[in-house]
C-alpha cells in the first residue's frame, strides 16, 4: 500500500513539474514573440526614415546637422544589439524625429507638402504601434517573471535555468519629460 502511494505521489509530482515546465516554455516563447513585434515596428520606422529625410532635405537643406544626426542614429539602430540595450538609442531617435517634424512649422511649403504629411502620419501610426508593442512586451515579461518567481514554479525554473527578464523601460528619468525643441 505504501509503495502504491509513493508511486502515485511521484506520478502526480512529475505531471505537475511537466505542467510547470510547459507553462514556462509557453511564456518564454510569448516573450520572444513580443520582442520580435517590437523589432518589426522598429524596422517599419527604420525603412520610413530615409523617405522623411529626403523629403525634408528638399525644403530645409541648411538643417543638415539634424538630418545627418537622424541618418546616423538610423544606422546605429540597424546593429544587432539586444532589445534591452537598444531602448536608449530608440528614444533618442524618436526625439530627433520629433525635431524634424517641428521643422514643418518653420517651412510652410514643407508643412503643406502632401508627401511630407503622409510620411508624418505614417510615422505617427508606427510610433503608436511601437508603443503598443512595448506594452505587450512588458506584459509578457511580467507574466513570465511572475511564473519564474512564484512558488512552486520557482523550483522548476531554477532547476531548468529559466531566469527573469528585464522590462523595456526608459533609462533616464528625463526621457519621461516632453522634449523642448528650439531652433536658433
Amino acid at each position: 500500500m505504501a509503495t502504491i502511494l509513493i508511486a502515485a505521489f511521484i506520478v502526480v509530482f512529475t505531471g505537475y513539474a511537466i505542467g510547470i515546465y510547459n507553462n514556462l516554455v509557453r511564456k518564454r516563447q510569448l516573450l520572444f514573440e513580443a520582442a520580435s513585434g517590437i523589432d518589426v515596428q522598429l524596422k517599419r520606422r527604420w525603412e520610413l526614415i530615409p523617405k522623411i529625410v529626403d523629403t525634408v532635405k528638399g525644403y530645409a537643406g541648411h538643417e543638415k546637422g539634424l538630418l545627418e544626426k537622424v541618418t546616423t542614429m538610423r544606422a546605429q539602430m540597424v546593429s544587432s544589439v539586444p532589445l534591452s540595450k537598444r531602448s536608449q538609442s530608440e528614444t533618442e531617435l524618436s526625439t530627433t524625429l520629433k525635431s524634424i517634424f517641428a521643422l514643418a512649422e518653420a517651412y510652410p511649403e514643407l508643412k503643406a507638402n502632401q508627401n511630407f504629411l503622409q510620411l508624418q502620419q505614417t510615422l505617427s501610426d508606427i510610433e503608436d504601434q511601437i508603443q503598443m508593442a512595448r506594452r505587450y512586451y512588458n506584459a509578457t515579461v511580467r507574466d513570465y517573471n511572475i511564473l519564474c518567481q512564484q512558488f512552486p514554479s520557482v523550483l522548476v525554473a531554477n532547476i531548468l535555468g529559466f531566469k527573469p527578464e528585464k522590462f523595456f523601460e526608459l533609462e533616464y528619468a528625463t526621457e519621461r519629460q516632453t522634449p523642448e525643441i528650439k531652433f536658433e
